[in-house]
């Protein structure tokens, strides 16, 4: 029985695997950054002079832990999930393998895999979300990487990521990056992570987000796409992150028209810090009981991440009675007790990595006619993509874009299907075109992330002894040998990952699977706004009601109600929507 894998065993005796590798990670697999030297220069937090920071989410995420206020704050270190020790960069082989060869031999895709558990909303999720989450800034301007393509003069120049500032020269071991947004899960990409992007969105009327009476988001006419507060979007914004920008815009603005009904005496700065508080949660409720559930559609894992909200006696009990003592395990995280377990509370450069799902993004996608299903027109990635994003979004209906990506699928997260527009980047600077498989690569070694056999290792699962034990796609087995010269140890971590034979209903890696287990809790628990401050005093009975009751089906039906026939008998928004015709 031990010896059969946790997702085949029958579901209680998987959830209780879950929960033991959880804590074995908890124990092994969180480590400080922010006490290396020199920590003195890191930023330092400035309490408001109102006591604001007690009840409200701070503009740069300081004072979510009282006792240790700079935690978690933009322009701190990310963490580690590896100790230290191995968070070390090789540099004698930051180039072996060619990171250019392996996204041409592996990764490239020939022809484009379907992720069928999904629908294309997915893609842009998880792409909205890490902007929430993390960013390494914009990259040196006097540093780089030259990558020759083999056979050739071609030389591709990759700048390298953003030194850690508090850092000297002589002292660079283990890794370390700042993070230039909040770790926090608090919708810094809609609001920003500076009071002064924040001042920028807003309309400090009602405690409104700026739009305009079409529907659409402020334009940033300096760079060419609607203004927001993730930094840097430039590189990475399209249509996909566009809409769900624009939705959950329209949806803080309704919580505060509903909020100024209720609390007609609040001033302006009260039902933005309200709406904030109640909207950020909401995106965490999506992220945890339907998009996580919608990418891993196992039983095991649908259970473990409705656990994870509402608790083992599940959503109904916790409605009709409360919570049921402290604890996380008989009703949820969301109001336990705040702990930060084996360190304070950072993400980390491995969530990052495992993060990294391209794949996803298709290559082309059609367009149809929300109501009566008709093919409009049929776009290349690129051409609903940065600066031509506005422009082709003007042309099409809110809601024929959203019905569009209800119905269609995004790519599998597997080798082989890396998108061939981000291969070929064309960065709109003019500096040429840029291959985006390759620098992911790079940057994994550039950080100290561990290659694919040792992070295994270090996360608590066993070292693969041959490519056969990483997939049995033996095409893949000849590829991968070849590329990393037999050496099985030199594999790169994102390669191992897209590689690995997948569990039943998983839509990526069991082995990225395990810092998602360490982290989708860890988001959730280290913070007091869903912990201890998870309450009506804080957010207002009608805040806790509105998160509750309301899922991205129904943030979508509210917003577009034209789109109710497409997503009748839909129970997950981000799986596959009802084709008209």
């Amino acid at each position: 029985m031990f010896n059969i894998p946790w997702h085949k065993l029958p579901t209680l005796l998987a959830l209780f695997k879950l929960s033991r590798f959880r804590d074995a990670l908890r124990e092994n697999n969180l480590h400080d950054t922010s006490q290396v030297p020199e920590q003195d220069k890191l930023p330092q937090p400035v309490p408001s002079p109102d006591d604001k920071h007690l009840v409200a989410r701070t503009a740069d995420g300081s004072y979510n832990d009282l006792e240790h206020p700079a935690m978690g704050m933009a322009g701190t270190r990310l963490g580690r999930n590896i100790a230290l020790k191995d968070a070390k960069v090789d540099t004698k082989n930051l180039l072996t393998p060619n990171p250019r060869t392996v996204s041409q031999v592996l990764l490239k895709r020939n022809k484009f895999i379907p992720a069928t558990i999904l629908n294309l909303h997915a893609a842009s999720w998880i792409q909205f979300q890490t902007h929430d989450w993390f960013t390494h800034g914009n990259n040196q301007t006097d540093n780089s990487f030259s990558i020759p393509k083999n056979g050739s003069e071609d030389i591709l120049e990759v700048p390298k990521t953003l030194k850690d500032p508090t850092r000297t020269d002589d002292n660079t071991d283990p890794a370390t990056f700042i993070n230039h947004v909040t770790h926090w899960w608090d919708a810094s990409q809609l609001y920003g992570s500076d009071e002064a992007t924040i001042n920028s969105l807003r309309s400090h009327q009602d405690g409104k987000m700026l739009i305009d009476e079409a529907g659409f988001l402020p334009f940033d006419e300096s760079q060419g796409i609607d203004l927001v507060g993730f930094p840097g979007s430039t590189g990475s914004w399209w249509t996909g992150l566009s809409m769900l920008h624009t939705l959950f815009i329209k949806e803080h603005n309704t919580i505060c028209d509903r909020l100024k009904q209720t609390y007609s005496d609040w001033n302006d700065q009260q039902l933005f810090d309200k709406a904030r508080l109640i909207n950020s949660a909401l995106l965490a409720k999506i992220h945890t009981v339907e998009w996580t559930p919608a990418i891993l559609p196992n039983p095991r894992t649908q259970m473990a991440m409705n656990i994870n909200w509402w608790g083992i006696l599940g959503k109904d009990v916790k409605k009709l009675v409360g919570r049921l003592g402290n604890g996380e395990i008989l009703s949820g995280i969301i109001g336990s007790n705040t702990d930060h377990h084996a360190a304070p509370y950072y993400l980390t450069e491995e969530f990052v990595s495992v993060y990294r799902m391209h794949p996803l993004i298709p290559d082309e996608v059609d367009f149809y006619d929300h109501s009566n299903g008709q093919h409009l027109i049929t776009k290349q990635f690129r051409e609903i993509f940065g600066k031509s994003t506005r422009d082709f979004m003007q042309s099409v209906s809110m809601e024929d874009l959203f019905y569009s990506f209800g119905i269609q699928h995004p790519g599998a997260v597997t080798l082989h299907n890396y998108p061939n527009f981000l291969r070929a980047l064309i960065k709109e600077d003019g500096s040429g075109a840029f291959d985006l498989a390759a620098v992911d690569i790079l940057r994994d070694r550039e950080r100290g992330v561990p290659r694919y056999n040792r992070f295994r290792e270090l996360l608590g699962r066993e070292r693969v002894k041959s490519f056969d034990d990483i997939t049995s796609n033996p095409q893949w087995v000849k590829e991968l040998r070849e590329i990393y010269n037999n050496d099985i140890d030199s594999v790169d971590l994102m390669v191992g990952l897209f590689a690995e034979d997948l569990p039943d209903g998983f839509g990526f890696s069991d082995t990225a699977f395990r810092v998602f287990i360490l982290m989708a809790s860890r988001r959730l628990k280290s913070d007091r706004f869903f912990t201890e401050d998870y309450r009506a005093e804080i957010y207002t009975k009608f805040g806790l009601d509105w998160i509750e009751n309301n899922t991205f089906l129904s943030v979508i039906r509210r917003h577009h109600p034209e789109l109710a026939p497409a997503l009748y008998g839909v129970e997950n928004g981000f799986q596959a929507w009802r084709k008209l015709t």
